[in-house]
């Protein structure tokens, strides 16, 4: 018997350093094995870098530097000049190409995360979290969940370590007496580090990565996360400017789903969006003007709250406003109040079902007065199955004039697919005010966008800027894609 089947291997590169990845079960391990090595660096090589880091530590003595995103090239400059000496004199006789190799991991090992950077790299990883330095770093695999690696820091004080060096990029501090950390890394990680002895086992640190390409409704219809029934009619009511707001549970896909529809904007409208972190990446032909918050310094000033940029965009003239998370009271009225001043809002809300959104709504911490909720014309649940790991849109729902619900479309989880539960009582109604369509018309125009989002699947256009390409296509010359779409043929194709 084997002890060890392999289920997948792959490379990539971090930075310079060429990276095989292997992903096993082991005899013995109840979860899969993620197994790193880097292919040009042996076991040897290693030893003899390890000795060259120390003896750079030695030579290049930065003490306590302030390693801001402002003064971190210059620090990497240093670094290289003092690297590249330690390697000629031990490596004399290497190309040029391994000497970059080894350059870039010892940059990673002394001035950066390590081994953690390795696994940043990995565009298939979700989550990369450390739970204390005496077991391994886990990760969540996008297609095969959680996941234990080969990889172990040495010690707390190394946790530690690369959580301080986080909080010094963004300016702030972890210490045992602010043991808690809550940042983003420049390339958009979110990432939480926590000390003993809040965390009983050991010093934590979890990272959350975000797709390098965003999701489009392309794959959305072609992996079952939505029908193509559901998606054209929440593309009426986003032609429309009918306001939504995207619910469900933690990692559940309710900013990718906000990214997915907010392709279907005219390209002619001027689009606000506000998030903590920069996960929104929207067609480049959109007029999209993207905004962040900031977390305070040191010294508790200098914060931009959601609330701050969601009064501020209200200045400029927005025709669509999306905002990346509703939490708080302040940025929920804003939010209505925005709607109810004729703009239209989307957003995205901690709740598992349509009900328990109305019921968040309502009472505290949040108390959006009742007689506001029908300014939203639409409700998205996302619902994430931890045990197989897909995404699936739960709920499609309508918020009544008297604020209650009805749901249209909800999971069937034996068939696997979105089904109706119930016929429109607002909706339609809604969509027939502002298009001057009748209920005849409207399920023609939904008829003609099934056959658009088929057309998407069917040629393979997934892409964001792809897609968006034909949205705006549907927008400016509807006669033309349509003409493409009934003869199977690519936009600029010709006969």
């Amino acid at each position: 018997m084997k002890k060890e089947v392999e289920i997948e291997s792959y490379s990539y590169n971090s930075g310079n350093l060429p990276i095989n990845i292997k992903i096993a079960r082991a005899k013995g391990e109840f979860v899969p094995i993620y197994e790193v090595s880097i292919s040009t660096i042996s076991k040897t090589t290693e030893i003899i870098l390890e000795r060259i880091r120390k003896d750079l530590i030695k030579q290049v003595n930065l003490g306590m530097v302030d390693i801001t995103s402002q003064k971190e090239d210059l620090v990497n400059e240093r670094f290289k000049e003092a690297i590249l000496i330690l390697i000629d004199k031990y490596f004399p006789d290497i190309d040029a190409k391994i000497k970059d190799y080894l350059t870039t991991y010892l940059i990673q090992k002394s001035l950066g995360l390590g081994n953690l950077e390795i696994l940043l790299s990995d565009e298939n990883l979700e989550e990369i979290a450390v739970n204390s330095a005496a077991e391994p770093v886990w990760v969540f695999h996008r297609k095969h969940g959680w996941l234990k690696t080969n990889i172990t820091l040495t010690e707390e004080d190394q946790v530690k370590h690369y959580s301080s060096i986080v909080a010094r990029k963004v300016g702030r501090q972890i210490t045992i007496l602010e043991p808690l950390l809550d940042a983003h890394l420049s390339q958009g990680e979110r990432v939480n580090a926590t000390l003993q002895p809040i965390s009983m086992h050991g010093n934590t640190m979890t990272f959350r990565k975000f797709a390098a390409e965003p999701l489009t409704i392309t794959q959305f219809l072609r992996n079952n996360t939505l029908s193509k029934e559901a998606a054209a009619l929440i593309w009426l009511c986003m032609q429309y400017e009918l306001s939504a707001i995207i619910g469900g549970g933690t990692a559940s896909g309710k900013t990718s789903t906000l990214n997915v529809l907010a392709t279907f904007f005219p390209p002619n409208q001027r689009i606000v969006s506000i998030e903590d972190t920069a996960e929104l990446k929207l067609p480049k032909f959109l007029h999209w003007v993207p905004m962040n918050t900031r977390l305070p310094n040191a010294e508790g000033k200098g914060e931009i709250s959601m609330e701050d940029l969601l009064v501020n965009s209200l200045r400029m003239r927005p025709d669509r406003i999306l905002v990346g998370e509703i939490r708080r009271q302040a940025e929920a009225e804003t939010f209505f109040e925005a709607i109810h001043t004729g703009h239209s809002c989307y957003g995205t809300f901690h709740a598992n079902d349509a009900n328990e959104m109305l019921n968040r709504m309502l009472n505290p911490p949040i108390n959006v007065p009742k007689a506001m909720l029908p300014a939203i014309s639409l409700i998205l649940i996302q619902f994430r199955n931890r045990r197989t790991g897909t995404r699936r849109t739960f709920q499609v729902a309508e918020v009544m004039p008297d604020s209650s619900l009805n749901i249209i479309m909800q999971h069937d989880t034996r068939k696997d697919t979105l089904v109706e539960v119930s016929k429109s009582k607002s909706l339609i109604a809604t969509l027939k005010m502002f298009s001057g369509m009748s209920e005849g018309e409207i399920a023609a125009d939904i008829r003609e966008k099934i056959s658009i989002l088929v057309y998407l699947v069917k040629n393979d256009i997934n892409r964001v800027d792809e897609v968006g390409k034909v949205i705006a296509e549907y927008y400016t010359d509807k006669d033309n894609l349509m003409k493409a779409v009934k003869s199977n043929k690519l936009l600029g194709d010709k006969d």
